[in-house]
């Protein structure tokens, strides 16, 4: 990796900051998230137009991760253990369906392609993951939230958030190993789960001491400050016990939830991300490479067949995910589109898969692409669903966690 002077670094995280509110601000303006708009800023700077931005640089690289990790400790802030296992059969059902059904589908497309076993395990990951703060902002905005099927999306998307955390993880373990045998697979998806549910036991009974502790320091910021060190030393750990470190930062959210300064650590945290989770999509679309998407050469349009089955697997995935639960008796068209966008969480997915030498370039435009129209796709369909809309219901966290930091510029 090349490293940067200074004046170099500055002027170059000037240019991603600008992308990303200029094109977070186009994107809201024509009804779509903020990180979609960042995303295409991303590409706009990146090698492929303007080539100001590069993303291999290691301090881009660095500073990328750092804010993947204040992404995912977003994430856990807002997943509610509690409330998530009340809302019962039908979300677990939506949820196993929405990871099981893509997963399956799109590695049968992808090995039908010709593609490598891992990378079609890879693209398959890609397309388990439900954006939870693009799909809470938009049943927001349509006064859903709180409706049947407005709690039954929000307790699927987090549930297979995890679970495809776990996936990610059990990937990561595959390609380190190299061989897809039943024991790799079993033995990663327990490190997964173990270090997960270490964590989890762990700090529940450790955590609230920590932060009485912490409270007898009178320095402002010093529980957003214990918060983030909570995230890295899990994540640090959690890639040393052989799982992945997205799922210490997760990990730490959802401990810190429980805790009397979550809200306090979760403003604070928010404040973070507004500077660094834009750096991570901003990089994400500068690493895509336009040129392997040209569908004059060859390689480009195998790219372009790719993004194309990985869209249609995905809808259709998600789909049919929402018929899962027949005894549900609201709108299951509504719970499958509000389970397609992938948006955060599967733009990881393709950027592990780049960084780990999975995916080409080729590959990787065509996993974004599948990620932009996904996501694309949601908010005008749900509107289309949805009866007239009410007064839009205030979001949980609305100027707080992770629903504003991937949906507002």
């Amino acid at each position: 990796m090349q490293h940067l002077e200074p004046a170099q670094f500055f002027a170059m995280l000037v240019v991603m900051l600008l992308a990303a509110k200029i094109f977070g601000e186009l994107a809201q303006r024509i009804g779509q998230p903020a990180v979609l708009g960042e995303l295409i800023g991303g590409i706009v700077v990146g090698g492929s137009v303007l080539g100001k931005v590069d993303p291999h640089i290691e301090t881009i690289h660095l500073l990328s991760e750092l804010g993947v990790a204040i992404l995912l400790l977003a994430i856990g802030l807002e997943t509610d253990l509690g409330s998530m296992m009340k809302v019962g059969g039908t979300s677990v059902a939506v949820a196993i369906a929405g990871v099981v059904a893509p997963f399956g589908l799109g590695y049968a497309g992808c090995r039908m392609m010709g593609l490598d076993n891992i990378v079609a395990i890879m693209a398959g990951a890609t397309l388990t993951a439900t954006s939870v703060g693009i799909t809470a902002r938009v049943l927001s905005d349509m006064g859903k939230l709180k409706a049947p099927e407005g709690q039954v999306i929000l307790g699927a998307a987090v549930i297979d958030d995890i679970l495809g955390l776990v996936i990610l993880t059990v990937v990561g373990g595959l390609v380190k190993g190299g061989v897809v045998t039943p024991s790799t697979v079993g033995l990663a998806t327990l490190q997964a789960f173990g270090f997960l549910a270490g964590v989890l036991i762990v700090g529940r009974l450790t955590l609230p001491w920590i932060i009485r502790v912490a409270s007898r320091f009178d320095l402002p910021g010093t529980p957003t400050i214990l918060g983030l060190i909570l995230a890295l030393l899990l994540a640090w750990l959690a890639e040393k016990s052989g799982s992945a470190r997205i799922i210490g930062a997760f990990a730490a959210g959802v401990l810190i939830r429980g805790t009397a300064k979550a809200q306090e650590i979760e403003h604070g945290i928010t404040a973070l991300g507004h500077f660094f989770v834009p750096l991570f999509f901003v990089a994400v679309g500068a690493s895509v490479d336009l040129s392997a998407l040209d569908p004059r050469n060859p390689e480009a349009r195998m790219a372009l067949g790719l993004g194309a089955m990985l869209i249609v697997t995905g809808v259709v995935g998600k789909m049919a995910a929402g018929y899962a639960p027949w005894w549900f008796k609201g709108d299951k068209r509504v719970i499958g589109v509000g389970m397609i966008p992938r948006g955060e969480v599967g733009l990881i997915f393709a950027q592990m898969g780049l960084a780990r030498g999975i995916f080409d370039s080729g590959q990787f435009g065509g996993v974004t692409l599948m990620v932009i129209v996904t996501t694309f796709l949601a908010p005008p369909l749900l509107k289309v669903l949805l009866p007239k809309r009410r007064e839009a219901e205030p979001f949980e966290s609305d100027d707080d966690g992770i629903g504003y930091l991937v949906s507002e510029a």
